[in-house]
């Protein structure tokens, strides 16, 4: 396909314009034309006869426009005119449809991003939502006082708007947007006797839901989600279906090894099944609150954090504490990655959890390569033999002065 080129140069709107409709050729495939001074191009693309109006009476701008055609087709995707007709409102469909189809988890946090950017972008078209506005939108949000990692999951969904209309042929290009840093790693952990602490200030319903998540390291919503029909108490076995974890896999945890955390499912078994005799129905959940399925207890949690002088922390750290307890159990960390679910290593590192153990080990390692110390010897040192050189020839020539030394 030959480059479109403007023999002519650029003209201007008061410059005397050829007849009306009159063609000019150009090189390589389409030609230009004019109607009502309004510059138009005309081109072919698989068989079709396309024709499309510049907006300009400059002919140098209908030039330009067939360039890009041309550009487009030598990629294989003719965008045309379509773009200028694509809606912010459009993109945003196709990303709610994207997770309905698919299934994703996150639709109701994709949902949210799009209500943050719909705020700034509702009424743009697709072209106007250009690098530089979404970097006033980055401004914006922080200035609302919104959290960087908002931010970036709200940037991750307008990239994934344009992904998929340039995969639907709608957009030209996915723009390269600005992104954000996040520094939110936390390394916050729940030692024992703060644990405890935070127990005695929950409500009864809810601590079984605390202690539970504290022995597995599992996610909030996989223990608020448990039900009995996935306790094995035969086997000593408890069990995540797949599908019902956040990465998609089954998961097992066999808790007849552990007897902390037997004997917590044991006594909520026998006081669902008292609550069950009571009522004459079946509770199918393993944590409730009086029969009724617990949703979530942020309010809860957080006051009792407050009476137990532990502020700010979270459900979250519970999971932390957990793999680190595993870590310094010396639990080889494919092992505890299967017991909490963690499907590849770099969670540690953004936790920033450290294997004291493997310190340990590497401090032992270093200390059997440097051998082990050897003994001071002090020796003494009698007068003569600490003499200096010169000491010794006045030594000398005073003993030589004196005559001979009488024998002992």
């Amino acid at each position: 396909m030959s480059e479109v080129v403007d023999h002519g140069g650029s003209e201007s709107a008061g410059t005397p314009q050829p007849s009306k409709r009159k063609a000019v050729k150009a090189r390589g495939l389409g030609r230009l034309y004019q109607r009502d001074k309004i510059w138009w191009i005309q081109f072919s693309w698989r068989g079709t006869l396309h024709r499309e109006s510049s907006k300009s009476t400059v002919r140098a701008r209908a030039v330009a426009l067939l360039r890009k055609r041309h550009a487009e087709m030598g990629r294989g995707r003719l965008i045309g005119p379509d773009f200028e007709r694509v809606s912010f409102e459009d993109l945003a469909a196709m990303v709610v449809q994207d997770y309905v189809v698919n299934e994703r988890k996150s639709l109701d946090r994709c949902k949210r991003s799009i209500a943050h950017l719909r705020d700034y972008f509702g009424t743009s078209m697709a072209p106007d939502i250009t690098p530089d506005r979404v970097d006033a939108y980055i401004c914006a949000r922080l200035a609302a006082k919104a959290k960087p990692a908002t931010i970036r999951l709200d940037l991750a969904a307008l990239g994934r708007m344009f992904t998929l209309g340039e995969r639907a042929g709608k957009v030209p290009h996915r723009p390269r947007f600005a992104s954000i840093e996040v520094r939110n790693t936390r390394s916050g952990f729940f030692e024992e006797r703060e644990l405890r602490a935070v127990l005695a200030q929950l409500p009864d319903h809810l601590r079984g839901v605390v202690e539970f998540a504290h022995l597995t390291g599992w996610r909030k919503g996989e223990v608020l989600g448990l039900e009995w029909r996935q306790v094995d108490f035969n086997a000593g076995v408890v069990r995540l279906e797949p599908g019902s974890t956040k990465n998609d896999e089954g998961r097992s945890f066999p808790f007849a090894a552990l007897p902390a955390l037997e004997s917590l499912l044991r006594a909520l078994r026998a006081r669902t099944s008292a609550l069950e005799r009571e009522r004459g129905q079946m509770i199918p959940w393993v944590f409730h609150r009086s029969g009724k399925p617990i949703r979530s207890f942020h309010a809860a949690w957080r006051a009792a954090c407050e009476r137990a002088d532990v502020a700010g922390r979270l459900v979250h750290d519970l999971r932390r504490t957990a793999v680190r307890n595993l870590e310094r159990a010396g639990v080889p960390r494919s092992w505890a990655m299967k017991l909490t679910g963690h499907k590849t290593e770099s969670v540690y590192r953004r936790y920033a959890i450290v294997s004291e153990a493997d310190l340990a080990e590497g401090v032992r390692r270093l200390a059997a390569l440097s051998g082990p110390p050897e003994p001071r010897r002090v020796a003494s040192v009698s007068p003569v033999a600490a003499r200096t050189s010169t000491e010794e020839a006045q030594f000398a020539e005073e003993t030589s002065d004196a005559g001979d030394v009488p024998s002992a």
